[in-house]
This record gives structure tokens, sequence and C-alpha cells, in this order.
């Protein structure tokens, strides 16, 4: 694992049924295994079914046709996706989440994940080395950008969060 460089992912969704709705949105950070950052990007990705879509989760990832209208279609996106992280260890934040619609769209599409099959959750690592802490209730992205002092400047958004757990990771790997 020591030689595969990280990819800080974040996705935001239609809603929270991976068989029902949509990814409409990935950011990532890419890094060395150092943490020195390679590349940041974000894909915005046309949604095909919004009809589906739950109205709370469009609010609050901001979601409006307008910033949408030069969104890519999924098999665009997703390859550009998989071309930009492959070999790369996952990092996400509450990574089941966003690992299992990305797979269900990998699978979807037909074609083959190039992440390494290793992934790495902050929010596992943030209940392992503070479960104890009586000022945490929660393990939120944004709970835990309080707790750290991180600015976290597009919350619900894929590249905002991506890069929030990026430094979210660097913190917890101090403690």
């Amino acid at each position: 694992m020591r030689k595969h460089n990280f990819a800080f992912i974040d996705i935001e969704t239609t809603g929270l049924n991976l068989l029902k709705n949509e990814i409409i949105e990935i950011g990532c950070v890419l890094t060395t295994p150092n943490l020195e950052v390679i590349e940041e990007f974000e894909l915005k990705i046309k949604p095909e079914r919004i009809e589906d879509a739950d109205s709370v989760a469009l609010k609050v990832n901001h979601y409006n046709e307008k910033d949408w209208e030069s969104a890519l279609d999924y098999k665009e996106a997703i390859n550009i996706f998989l071309n930009k992280v492959e070999g790369c260890i996952m990092v996400g934040h509450n990574v089941a989440f966003d690992s299992g619609f990305l797979e269900y769209y990998f699978n979807k599409l037909g074609v083959m994940n190039t992440l390494h099959y290793h992934k790495l959750d902050t929010v596992s690592i943030a209940w392992a080395k503070l479960h104890n802490d009586p000022d945490l209730e929660r393990f939120s992205l944004h709970e835990m950008c309080v707790h750290f002092g991180i600015e976290n400047k597009n919350p619900h958004s894929g590249l905002g969060d991506a890069r929030a757990t990026y430094e979210l990771y660097k913190k917890l790997l101090e403690l």
C-alpha cells in the first residue's frame, strides 16, 4: 500500500438509494503516498432520471439545471474518472456510500474498476482515534471539520468535500 497514490473521493447523488438515484458529481483530490497533491478535479454528470430525485438531496447538493447544462454523460464521466484514479487507494468519509454508488455504475456500464482494492474511511479512523472524546457526539464530515478547524468552502459539493476529507485525513494521521 505504501507505493500507491491516494484518491480522496466524494460523490454527490440525487438521493440515498443507489438503485433509484444517480451520481451527479464526483470530486477528487489525487495525492502521492506522502500526501502531496498531484491533481484536483470535479466531474458533473447529467442525470438521466431527475424525476426520481429526492428534492431534499437536490437542495443539499445545490443542484440546478443551469449548472449541469454542460455536464458529462455517465459513460464519459466514469471513463475520465477511472483513467485518473487508476491504481489509487480510495479515501472517503463514509467510503462505503461513495464506493457503493461507484461500483454500481461501473457494473452498470460494464467497465472495470481501476482503483486499488484497498479503501480507507475517515469516519472509521476518526471513531478509532476519538471515540472517547466527550465533546464529539457525531462523526460527520461537518462535525470533524469543526472539531479540527478545517474550512470547507463548498460543503456538499464533490470537490469541496473531497478537499475537506483530504485535510481531515492529514489531521487524523497527526493524532
